[in-house]
């Protein structure tokens, strides 16, 4: 399945990890009131499943390419949540608390149902890395194999928890359409987020990811 997707710069071909659950939200977030879920896991999405099986601050991952193994289906259900948010560094100081049940509201969303994801990604080393690319390959690898991870990896919120494990050689979907604009990375900085996009595209049920995307001035709100 590497054989159309880019190497590594010392020639590897990407990792590869198969993920799969029950339901997924992948937010799109140019959407403000109702949640509305991308018909496939987005890049960010991703990089989550990843850094929660494996992650280390001497490299970044890099998703080139994701497999979509299972139909899309979609189904509508309403979620509690809260309108009452605070800025991350209130939170660390604790300066600032959340009163959720004064501020719940419900808030229809629309979720895929019975998802199955095989993504290829590689890994970026930092400039302090210690090691070189292979060890950390070596050991994403053992992890995955052994159902090992840092936190339960979850696909697009915290109540769709996802399964993991080697990838196998089962043919993505017969899917070839266009997505649209996607989500492709989110920069954080002193201020309000920034947002990159990418024109999605499914060919032959296999979403290509380019190295970068087109980045916005203007911040949009999740």
């Amino acid at each position: 399945m590497n054989r159309e997707l880019p190497k590594s710069p010392e020639g590897a071909p990407p990792l590869t990890v198969q993920v799969w659950g029950r339901g997924a939200l992948f937010t799109r977030p140019e959407l403000k009131v109702e949640r509305v879920t991308y018909p496939v896991m987005t890049p960010t999405a991703a990089i989550g499943v990843l850094e929660a099986i494996f992650w280390k601050p001497e490299f970044g991952w890099r998703p080139v390419a994701i497999d979509v193994l299972e139909p899309i289906h979609q189904f509508t259900q309403k979620r509690n949540e809260t309108t009452d948010l605070v800025m991350l560094e209130d939170a660390v100081k604790h300066e600032t608390t959340v009163d959720s049940p004064g501020n719940r509201t419900q808030r229809n969303s629309i979720c895929l149902r019975d998802v199955a994801y095989r993504i290829h990604a590689h890994v970026e080393l930092r400039e302090h890395a210690t090691k070189p690319e292979a060890a950390y390959r070596d050991q994403f690898r053992r992890r995955v194999e052994r159902g090992q991870c840092f936190h339960q990896p979850y696909l697009g919120t915290r109540e769709f928890s996802a399964h993991f494990g080697p990838a196998d050689e089962s043919e993505p979907q017969p899917i070839t359409d266009d997505l649209g604009i996607m989500l492709h990375s989110v920069h954080y900085g002193e201020k309000s987020p920034s947002f990159s996009w990418f024109t999605a595209r499914l060919e032959s049920g296999r979403m290509h990811i380019p190295r970068t995307g087109i980045n916005t001035d203007a911040p949009v709100e999740a």
